[in-house]
């Protein structure tokens, strides 16, 4: 056993005495999956046989997270467990490192699946898949009906506000994520009542069963706010994960809200579903941002958290796909009138450093993963394994992609009389273009569909 797995069992014994008596821990794991918050699960065996099957979830040792969420998440959950929802039983948890070597909660451990793409296309769930947009909808009307004082103090913002403040801190200008704003000021629904917001309500955070919904986890996020913004983010593309149908990939809007209205939420129009949807996916391209910009800050070196800086293009698709579905069906169809006509197959230039070329070198390492270290390596590993496959990949698609895209592009901004896509952004944002919409959106669906044929062209293939 490692020390580290020694030391928490012993500090997880300690610290649960005072709720469970003298107990036992065994079978202690840390599970996959958490890009901010450790996950272990264990067992802990009380002094009459009995067993306890829990989990741990704690802020990682070296990078304490915000002063006082753990509580607050503690809070939220012991609250919706009062009010029936569905939600893990907490059994103890401390915003102090005295406990667990640093902020965590200590909650029951609930069986089932997790994993969006198996919810999504295995058999055995198909009667769970079918009831799981009215279980949504029931599940955020009992959540938003709470009492906020129950569990306050929680953290209040314009969300708006907040994501313009974001984008301005890191620095990393996108027309499109510009565009989108001005739309979103434009066209903001009248603000309901006040209610608690888990804050990331999607696949991936439910746990399910071939009956349906049994728990709903990651607290992390929770806050004050408008309540629909928990509608809107599940209705977000990227948590579809390949699938088709809009919400969560699993249902319809239509019976989300629907759902949602039967079991006491307010009536909420498709119109202010779309709004919110639409501020959800600029959200979801904010926090890509975000979390690539801790690794080109060196604050977490990750070959993932630099991966997900070329996923930004994704998001600025799918807004352009919800605010300009036409853009985007002319772009595809330039773009594939363009990539039909036939080019020469050439030779590898023979230059100063000969062969193999950088584009050879990288294809003998993306082999190398894939053939080699994935079949061979298992949990983490493989999976960043895999994640290394696919930048080198995406590098290799910029070698032959990349120099004539720059041109094209340098040349289409010229005829905007702007010089960059900082130059761009910055005169959309000071509401340049006004007057020439069409040809702006042109250029813009243009941009994003080149950032994706070199970041990840499956992109844009049709949903299953």
């Amino acid at each position: 056993m490692s020390s580290q797995i020694e030391n928490l069992s012993a500090a997880l014994s300690v610290a649960l005495e005072p709720t469970l008596g003298a107990v036992a821990i065994s079978e202690l794991r840390r599970l996959s999956g958490g890009a901010s918050r450790e996950t272990w699960s264990f067992d802990a065996t009380q002094a009459d046989g009995s067993l306890r099957e829990l989990v741990l979830r704690r802020d990682p040792p070296t990078r304490p997270g915000w002063p006082g969420t753990m509580g607050t998440e503690a809070r939220c959950l012991r609250a919706s467990a009062q009010a029936g929802l569905a939600v893990p039983q907490v059994l103890l948890d401390s915003d102090s490192p005295d406990l667990f070597g640093s902020a965590g909660i200590v909650m029951q451990r609930i069986e089932g699946e997790t994993l969006a793409r198996r919810i999504l296309r295995d058999e055995k769930f198909q009667d769970a898949r079918s009831a799981l947009a009215a279980d949504c909808g029931t599940f955020l009307a009992g959540l938003h009906a709470i009492d906020p004082q129950v569990v306050a103090p929680l953290q209040s913002a314009d969300p708006l506000k907040q994501i313009r403040l974001t984008l301005d801190a890191l620095d990393m200008p996108s027309p499109t994520f510009e565009f989108a704003i001005r739309w979103l000021e434009s066209n903001r629904p009248q603000t309901l009542s006040t209610a608690i917001v888990h804050g990331d309500f999607r696949l991936g955070n439910f746990i399910l069963g071939e009956e349906g919904l049994r728990a709903v986890l990651d607290w992390e996020l929770v806050h004050l706010g408008d309540p629909r913004e928990d509608l809107g983010w599940l209705c977000v593309k990227a948590w579809r994960f390949g699938a088709a149908e809009p919400v969560g990939g699993f249902g319809t809007r239509e019976d989300l809200l629907a759902a949602y209205q039967a079991a006491g939420g307010a009536p909420v129009s498709l119109a202010e579903l779309h709004w919110w949807e639409v501020f959800g996916t600029l959200r979801w391209g904010a926090i890509c941002m975000t979390q690539t910009h801790a690794h080109l800050s060196g604050l977490l070196r990750s070959v993932e958290l630099a991966a997900i800086g070329r996923r930004v293009c994704e998001t600025e698709w799918d807004l352009l796909l919800l605010l300009e579905p036409g853009a985007t069906t002319e772009a595809l169809s330039k773009s594939a009138s363009q990539q039909s006509q036939p080019s020469p197959t050439q030779a590898p230039i023979e230059g100063l450093h000969g062969r193999p070329t950088a584009e050879e070198l990288l294809q003998a390492v993306r082999e190398f993963l894939t053939e080699q270290v994935m079949p061979s390596t298992e949990g983490n590993l493989s999976f960043f394994a895999r994640v290394a496959s696919n930048v080198i990949a995406m590098v290799e698609r910029e070698l032959v992609l990349g120099p004539q895209q720059d041109q094209q592009r340098a040349t289409s901004l010229r005829e905007f009389a702007v010089g960059s896509e900082r130059e761009l952004a910055a005169s959309i944002r000071s509401g340049g273009f006004s007057e020439n919409r069409v040809a702006l959106l042109e250029l813009l669906a243009d941009g994003v569909l080149s950032s994706l044929r070199v970041a990840r062209p499956t992109y844009l293939d049709p949903p299953s």
